[in-house]
């Protein structure tokens, strides 16, 4: 078999790791199949396999269904560079590469759409006129770029290597916004905000650790200081609260499992607490696909049984939810304002982490 391009990818990343310390390389699957190493993950899909397939697949027809020939896709947050990236990761996700293959010029429009939005101060967060985003959409582009550089041609290469540092330094400075001292060292709407919440924290601090794993100079520093962030928020009960001194929520349980599983807290208490109160909530009605994205990426770098128990959960939420036409419905306040671009993307993110083509999603 031809090692495709994210295999190419990940396997620098993985010699990149040893070197650092960090140890993410994974057995690697090839586009379409989701059975990835490890009995729990084998055990966990025998009754899913073949359905998890067929969902995934008919969710990324859907995909590519909705993209307009500029990349963007349609919706009520058309030529928000957030939707197109977890929309274009959504393809990645399933072993799918830039320009290759079924998907391949797809995933090129994705690209140089969110490429186009790049502003000479480094702000990736959508088209004049557009939504906008603020932090969310700049985040979440920003982690798409780290993740797709390497994959692509020379040409966009260029590009990415111009856009992703001003895109980081964006993401650095947020951080360093002077908060009060239990907020310090998140991330809030916008770059310039004044307090921070465990949501949105979730995308920068993946996008410094996915830059940071691909051997880029994000400062240690960085990383260490948004986990105390979300350390900030935990509450007594395992879970994870939207700020500190607020309430637990399973959505933002699930954002703090997977800060904490990949940015060196494997399995310590506080993670293991948070996969337990979320087998005890496993779904979040008013953010249902933010929630299911999260806690399943969370509860699969966690492992064992609270993966088994956890997935299987998952997939009798999602499964029976799929539409007709192959998309996920437009639940939840964060599925109603984002569309059904949105929803399927988050949709399949969840359903294909055993797949582990995502550099960042690795174990």
């Amino acid at each position: 078999m031809i090692m495709s391009a994210a295999t190419k990818r990940i396997s620098l990343a993985c010699l990149i790791a040893l070197t650092i310390g960090s140890v993410v390389c994974v057995h690697l699957v090839s586009p379409g199949h989701v059975v990835a190493g490890g009995k729990d993950i084998e055990k966990t899909l025998e009754d899913y396999e073949e359905t998890v397939e067929q969902a995934m697949d008919r969710g990324l027809e859907f995909l590519a269904s909705q993209q307009l020939a500029d990349g963007s896709f349609r919706g009520q947050m058309q030529g928000v560079t957030a939707v197109v990236s977890l929309s274009v990761m959504a393809f990645l996700a399933k072993g799918y590469t830039p320009g290759v293959g079924p998907y391949g010029e797809e995933i090129n429009r994705g690209i140089d759409f969110v490429l186009s939005c790049a502003q000479d101060n480094g702000v990736l967060v959508g088209r004049a006129g557009s939504p906008g985003g603020g932090m969310y959409s700049h985040a979440i582009a920003t982690l798409f770029l780290s993740e797709v550089s390497g994959m692509v041609d020379p040409e966009r290469q260029k590009k990415i290597d111009e856009a992703l540092p001003k895109a980081l330094r964006v993401v650095l400075a947020a951080q360093q916004m002077k908060k009060r001292d239990s907020h310090q060292g998140g991330w809030r709407y916008e770059h310039n905000s004044r307090d921070s919440d465990i949501s949105c924290t979730g995308w920068p601090l993946m996008a410094l650790r996915s830059a940071r794993n691909a051997a880029a100079a994000v400062p240690a520093q960085a990383i260490e200081d948004g986990v105390k962030f979300v350390m900030n928020c935990r509450c007594k009960d395992g879970g994870f609260a939207y700020q500190p001194g607020a309430g637990s929520g399973v959505a933002r349980t699930g954002t703090a499992l997977l800060c904490l599983e990949l940015c060196g807290h494997h399995g310590e208490t506080a993670a293991i607490g948070a996969g337990d109160y979320i087998l005890k909530h496993p779904t979040d009605s008013n953010y249902l696909f933010y929630g299911a994205y999260y806690t399943a990426q969370g509860m699969y770098q966690l492992g064992g049984e609270h993966w088994e128990k956890h997935a299987r959960q998952m997939y009798e939420t999602l499964l029976p939810m799929q539409q007709s036409n192959g998309s996920w419905p437009t639940k939840g306040s964060d599925g109603g304002r984002a569309g059904p671009c949105y929803t399927t993307a988050m949709a399949i993110l969840a359903l294909s982490v055993p797949c582990c083509q995502l550099p960042i999603y690795q174990r």
